[in-house]
């Protein structure tokens, strides 16, 4: 259930800027028929932070009743405010979602106890498994191996996303943490190579576009037929790259427009149309893919 490829589903809107559930219904059905082995809903790819708390809790019912038992659907449920990670942990526990994946407290940079403290505070309030998800660039703190093999002790506490792009890392999580501890890469452009090193899986910008490339090229990997898995990347590789040539997911959003998986590319303020003059390279790399 949290391993494989895994997509970090971007929120379509309408026009007017409502959520648009005609798309997600059709992105739902997109990654099933794709092979996708599990559906993250509203991370930051689906714009959690400029989704309001009764608009967070809809789109993840949602995609889950789109689902209809298809394929596991991980809810983000992250937050700064402890209380308020929980608040959305109670609000989905009994939606039907697999897991809730929590980013680290963002902005007021707590100590290492403090990030496991917040998340032992969360784990003693649900049942839900919880994904820790470690993303510095955008956080501004480091969940450090060492707390996370502390945190890997608790029950419910089941694996991490990790975004730092330092594939070090799933060498020093493999021997700090349990052995049924779940490693997911949350870098699309290491993400092979962090397979290669003994994760279990990617949850992908990426595979908002490339689903099934991205679905045949992680089994492949996890089967260990890694020159093939190899192959199958080259193509993606400048997917990997130009979806972060501005914030994500400007990029994802307009090219899943472009794509015709989508009806609308918009985004909610403070995050803007994909620029002119970043057009070209993500088009050239939807081409590179096959895509276009």
């Amino acid at each position: 259930m949290f391993s494989g490829s895994i997509v970090a589903l971007i929120t379509p809107f309408r026009h007017d800027g409502e959520v648009d559930y005609v798309s997600l219904k059709k992105l739902v059905d997109f990654h099933v028929e794709s092979g996708t082995d599990a559906i993250v809903s509203v991370g930051t790819t689906g714009e959690s932070a400029t989704l309001s708390i009764e608009e967070h809790v809809k789109v993840v019912e949602r995609t889950v009743e789109y689902a209809q038992g298809r394929i596991p659907i991980i809810a983000g449920t992250g937050a700064n405010a402890t209380h308020e990670a929980l608040t959305f942990a109670r609000l989905l526990n009994n939606t039907g979602i697999a897991a809730c994946l929590s980013v680290t407290p963002y902005y007021n940079k707590p100590t290492q106890e403090g990030m496991y403290l917040h998340y032992k505070a969360i784990s003693e309030e649900t049942d839900t498994p919880q994904i820790l998800y470690n993303v510095p660039g955008r956080t501004g703190v480091d969940l450090h191996p060492e707390t996370v093999g502390r945190l890997s002790e608790i029950k419910t506490i089941v694996g991490i996303k990790d975004a730092t792009g330092d594939v070090s890392r799933v060498k020093k999580h493999r021997e700090l943490c349990t052995d049924d501890f779940v490693l997911l890469s949350g870098d699309d452009s290491t993400g092979l190579e962090f397979l290669e090193l003994g994760g279990n899986g990617v949850i992908s910008v990426t595979n908002n576009l490339a689903a099934a490339d991205m679905a045949k090229m992680v089994h492949l990997a996890l089967e260990g037929r890694f020159d093939e898995a190899k192959e199958l990347n080259k193509r993606l590789l400048g997917l990997h790259k130009n979806l972060f040539i501005e914030s994500s997911p400007i990029p994802a959003k307009w090219a899943a427009e472009r794509m015709g998986i989508i009806e609308c590319g918009l985004l909610r303020l403070p995050m803007t149309p994909l620029s002119e003059s970043a057009i070209p390279a993500v088009e050239q790399a939807m081409k590179d893919a096959g895509l276009l």
